[in-house]
């Protein structure tokens, strides 16, 4: 008879018993539990197994669908009691939980079969034992699947292309590592089929330039890891066929291009919004909030998805959003929030509370609450701590995109386009790596687009003092130092009206600025109210290559110390401009603006204007003086 809270295993074979028990044992030891097991389906399954000997002898497909899914899941526990590493070698697959690591994305069981030259495969175990063993080993399934991929498509080759199908390794040489080469790059160029990697349709994958570049960099990895461990030795690998897969680099690195104005517009449009949460979302899973969270902080779309429900608060008056960059390691990052996301993120908290509240008919636990997802799964989530897939959200957003009619479109791009807001408004690039969370300035570099002329906006507000100066090169103005407000105002009074363009940088004496004649003759390089600024780094360059290349021709030495002494604030002047620009992240961007004279822009000819108002009137007034007079004369024209 049935009865609630109680399994009844009487009748069962003791073994069997015993393999219940430690089932259900390592069931309550997961941490990451998806389903509940209800009673009534444990006991089905039991009464199931009450004639077997051991559960490893049961048929899963005359099972119902319930009880197979619990079977399943026990066999997978108790094949980690029952097979030792060195049998799951011979065999030819990895249980994962031997070795402790929790892999992302991967269950215990890691297939490599598909290997059929019996010392790769030995070989591909060995060096995933070795990673799998390592304090430092990859925490997601990419790095695996990627080097299994190598070996699949290497063993396939060799199988049709060597000699007794590969399966003798002393037979092999580099000229089949040069084949195979061949041979996939002839298949990434003409987009043909794999040879041994299948979909999970049954279809071969095709080979691609991104797939080409991951399989040539594994194959050599492992290949040099087999060299280093000595397993090619023990192998009987030839040491030409190991050393001759070839370095593959970085490989390439496409990066999107922002939002257009016209697409940004539509993809915040208000109605649009509406129609993404109304149509795609009707069961308010969060689709809207983790799309505007996207486009306000510029976060990567599975850090908004797995953001935590106690992800936001007030520090200091202002709202700030808590969530961990995985991608690049960095947990419990702080990034400031406007108060319109603020409250969309608190009224999203409400609404997870009210669904776990009306699904278990009680309110959460302070642990509870701490280990709740701020947008949790709708299935195969019993304690709201697993978030909404990307798989989901990336669907809903290609589907919007697709109905608005707006072209290639992905979520990704937002993250792009406020770098380059960020920029375009006065942010150094260093100032983007902070904000994006990237861990170089060359990646800022990829998100941050803009053209030389925002560029040259940027460069021409660094300042450092000119050679005249007391201290040439002493910082006049940097993001890097802190500024009091009347500081900061004065700094912007200098920036935009109290300089005039000179020779090599920008003059400050304000009789000039006004309009004045110079008391010094245009003597620039000489006078302590010249300053340098970020854009004419590159003419200084070349002034400095200059003299060097003079002092070099000098007819005695005594003459070539004296031109160094000349210069010598010159050079100190542009050494403090090197440091300026390093420390905002520009000396890459203010060497690329390869202008000879960027003052030939601000010329007498080009600053010179007049209003059109006024040469309007003095046409009227011209044709007024000539009366009605349908004709003039070419000459009075040139007058």
């Amino acid at each position: 008879m049935p009865r609630i809270g109680e399994i009844n295993l009487l009748g069962l074979h003791p073994l069997v018993r015993a393999e219940f028990q430690w089932a259900l044992f390592a069931r309550v030891q997961d941490t990451v539990v998806r389903t509940r097991w209800s009673p009534f389906a444990i006991q089905s399954l039991v009464n199931s197994c009450r004639t077997l000997e051991t559960l490893t002898d049961l048929d899963l497909d005359c099972l119902p669908r319930r009880s197979r899914g619990l079977a399943q899941v026990m066999l997978r526990s108790l094949r980690v009691v029952y097979v030792t590493p060195s049998e799951t070698r011979e065999a030819g697959y990895l249980e994962l939980d031997h070795f402790g690591p929790s892999i992302r994305g991967l269950y215990s069981h890691y297939d490599l079969t598909g290997v059929s030259q019996r010392w790769l495969r030995d070989l591909l175990w060995d060096h995933f034992a070795h990673l799998l063993r390592t304090p430092g080993s990859p925490r997601t399934k990419g790095p695996y699947d990627d080097t299994r991929r190598a070996c699949l498509e290497l063993s396939g080759f060799l199988e049709i292309g060597a000699e007794d199908g590969g399966h003798d390794p002393a037979l092999l040489q580099a000229e089949h590592v040069h084949r195979f080469l061949a041979d996939q790059r002839h298949r990434a160029r003409n987009q043909l089929p794999s040879l041994a990697v299948r979909l999970k349709n049954g279809k071969p994958s095709t080979v691609t330039e991104t797939t080409l570049h991951f399989i040539f960099s594994h194959a050599r990895k492992i290949m040099r890891w087999a060299l280093e461990s000595g397993a090619a030795d023990r192998t009987g690998l030839d040491r030409e066929f190991v050393t001759a897969f070839p370095p593959m680099g970085t490989g390439r690195h496409r990066t999107r291009s922002p939002f257009t104005d016209e697409v940004a517009r539509a993809l915040a449009d208000e109605d649009n919004l509406q129609r993404f949460a109304g149509t795609h979302d009707p069961d308010d899973r969060g689709l809207r909030d983790i799309w505007e969270t996207i486009i306000v902080t510029g976060r990567r779309a599975s850090e908004v998805i797995k953001l935590r429900l106690d992800c936001v608060g007030r520090y200091n008056k202002l709202p700030m959003l808590w969530h961990d960059q995985t991608k690049v390691g960095n947990y419990d990052q702080a990034v400031r929030i406007p108060e319109y996301t603020f409250q969309r993120i608190r009224e999203r908290q409400r609404k997870t509370l009210a669904r776990f509240e009306g699904r278990f008919g009680r309110p959460t636990t302070a642990p509870e609450r701490a280990r709740m997802a701020l947008f949790p799964a709708p299935k195969h989530n019993p304690g709201f701590e697993r978030s909404v897939s990307y798989g989901w959200y990336g669907a809903a957003f290609h589907d919007w995109v697709s109905e608005l009619d707006l072209g290639s479109c992905v979520t990704h791009q937002a993250r792009h386009t406020l770098a380059t807001k960020l920029l375009a408004n006065g942010a150094g690039l260093h100032h983007i790596k902070r904000f994006l969370g990237h861990i170089s300035n060359r990646m800022a570099e990829h998100y941050a687009k803009v053209a030389v002329s925002e560029i040259e906006d940027v460069l021409q507000h660094v300042w450092v003092a000119g050679p005249g100066t007391a201290r040439p090169g002493e910082v006049l103005s940097s993001c890097t130092t802190q500024l009091d407000r009347r500081q900061a105002e004065a700094l912007a009074m200098d920036l935009t009206r109290r300089s005039t363009p000179a020779e090599g940088g920008f003059c400050t004496f304000q009789s000039v600025v006004d309009g004045g004649a110079c008391p010094w003759d245009l003597n620039c390089h000489s006078c302590d109210k010249f300053v340098m600024s970020g854009a004419d780094l590159l003419y200084w360059r070349r002034k400095r290559e200059q003299w060097m290349s003079i002092a070099e021709r000098a007819p005695d030495d005594t003459t070539a110390d004296y031109l160094h002494q000349v210069f010598e604030p010159t050079a100190r002047a542009i050494d403090g401009l090197e440091k300026a620009l390093a420390g905002l992240g520009l000396l890459e961007d203010a060497l690329a603006l390869d202008l000879r004279r960027p003052q030939d822009y601000f010329h007498r000819m080009w600053s010179t204007a007049f209003r059109a108002t006024d040469l309007a009137d003095t046409a009227t007034a011209e044709q007024n003086a000539y009366g009605d007079e349908d004709t003039i004369d070419d000459e009075e024209v040139c007058a």
